[in-house]
């Protein structure tokens, strides 16, 4: 019998490279649109062409892959497929880095050259992940391999965003999101990363209309009070019983805002009493609804002070601040301040601070889909494992908010956002532009 010397180690190169050629040659990715086996379909979540797969992309795609062969020796028409996504303000961020290493903004260049420098990012890029995704040795059918820009597609997203639009599961609304002014995009929540921060409270007498003294809020953004609706304290806090429903003079607006009692205001923070800036903070916002409190936004998608500031109309928020802190001083509104550490949301992207902004937003409703997911773990149709996560996953569910999305159509470089007052036309549109 003849011998077969074996290599002192594996080599890849030489064996996986040969085998995946071959693999590829005899067309064993394929899926087959006329068979009559029954289907097996995995969409792979699409990498973003940011950058390269990492670690987290390999052990992603091996489970898929070891899925889809077990499913292919099992007897079924498999299909496995691939594609990529363009992760627009991801990749837009990425590429303004690229250009910043030059000395470049994307506004010395224009929109057109941007929009170029783009598709080129997503055309090295995109072809690094594919290539990388072979090396993985990843059974897709790249004779389907699509790109998530591609004219083909975005009909089929419209018309699902319509479905859905009419069968109540999307719905617009004015609502508080987590704006950063660099990317000029709201963010979820998931999205916004936390820094423990040295900063002050500062200590604010709002006098009261009627009657001697005031109330004194404290807070950490003063900039903000010139948008104050109110001022809330805690029904329960004595302290406070008998100045609620009185009004206090907004300082530096001088407008009349009433004191309002609500349980969200703990008695130990600050003063017990508390500033309501319903454009800027969400849980300002919840509570303005509660109380049908005016929503007055005072800066704009940049962060510079708006019409409704008054006199520091056109300052941007960090210059703002110095100026109220300053007037309330001269004013004898500002009490005291003292140092104070907090956590303060910014981009994942760029690290700019985010700033809470009421804007018009497109939601998915996702309680019905929420309890339908509880329904499978608790029927055991599907199961969390280990179990000792069900809690996690119940709690997760129980919880979740109505999740923010956004429809664009994007066609030679021009974005179109689709708003509810198009919605009524919005299939005859589809339909007539494809």
């Amino acid at each position: 019998m003849e011998e077969v010397m074996l290599e002192k180690s594996y080599s890849p190169r030489e064996v996986e490279d040969r085998w995946y050629a071959y693999w590829q040659n005899k067309g064993l990715f394929r899926a087959c649109d006329t068979s009559d086996k029954a289907p097996y379909c995995i969409v792979i979540p699409p990498p973003n062409v940011t950058g390269i797969l990492h670690m987290g992309h390999a052990l992603n795609n091996t489970l898929q892959d070891i899925m889809i062969r077990y499913k292919r020796m099992k007897g079924f028409n498999v299909l496995w497929m691939p594609g990529t996504d363009h992760a627009g303000i991801a990749t837009q961020n990425v590429v303004e880095q690229e250009l910043a290493k030059q000395g470049i903004g994307r506004h010395d260049i224009g929109r057109e050259q941007f929009i170029e420098r783009v598709w080129q990012w997503r055309e090295k890029y995109g072809g690094i992940i594919l290539n990388q995704l072979q090396k993985l040795g990843c059974s897709c059918d790249w004779s389907r391999e699509r790109f998530t820009m591609d004219e083909g597609l975005s009909r089929a997203v419209r018309e699902v965003f319509v479905q859905l639009y009419e069968e109540g599961f999307i719905y617009q609304g004015d609502y508080i999101v987590n704006w950063c002014p660099r990317c000029q995009t709201a963010l979820s929540d998931l999205e916004v990363e936390y820094e423990e921060t040295q900063s002050h409270l500062w200590y604010v007498s709002y006098p009261l209309i009627n009657g001697e003294g005031g109330v004194i809020v404290a807070t950490t953004r003063p900039e903000t009070m010139l948008g104050d609706t109110a001022v809330a304290v805690n029904p329960d806090d004595e302290r406070y019983t008998r100045i609620v429903g009185a009004q206090v003079l907004l300082p530096l607006v001088n407008k009349k805002i009433p004191v309002i009692a609500d349980e969200y205001v703990s008695k130990d923070f600050g003063t017990g009493a508390v500033k309501i800036t319903p454009a800027c903070d969400p849980n300002d916002f919840l509570i303005a609804g509660r109380h049908e409190l005016d929503i007055v936004r005072i800066m704009d998608g940049n962060a510079i002070i708006n019409e409704n500031g008054g006199v520091y109309r056109g300052q941007d928020r960090d210059t703002c601040r110095k100026n109220v802190i300053a007037d309330l001083k001269a004013g004898g509104y500002l009490v005291r301040e003292e140092p104070y550490v907090h956590n303060i949301g910014h981009c994942y992207r760029c690290k700019t601070i985010v700033e809470p902004s009421v804007s018009k937003q497109w939601f998915v409703k996702v309680k019905p889909l929420a309890r339908e997911a509880i329904t499978a773990v608790v029927k055991g149709r599907t199961r969390i494992i280990p179990k000792s996560w069900e809690s996690t996953y119940f709690e997760w569910l129980e919880n979740i908010r109505d999740t923010r999305m956004v429809l664009r159509r994007v066609r030679q470089g021009h974005c179109i956002t689709y708003r509810s007052h198009v919605m009524p036309g919005l299939r005859r549109y589809i339909t007539a532009t494809g």
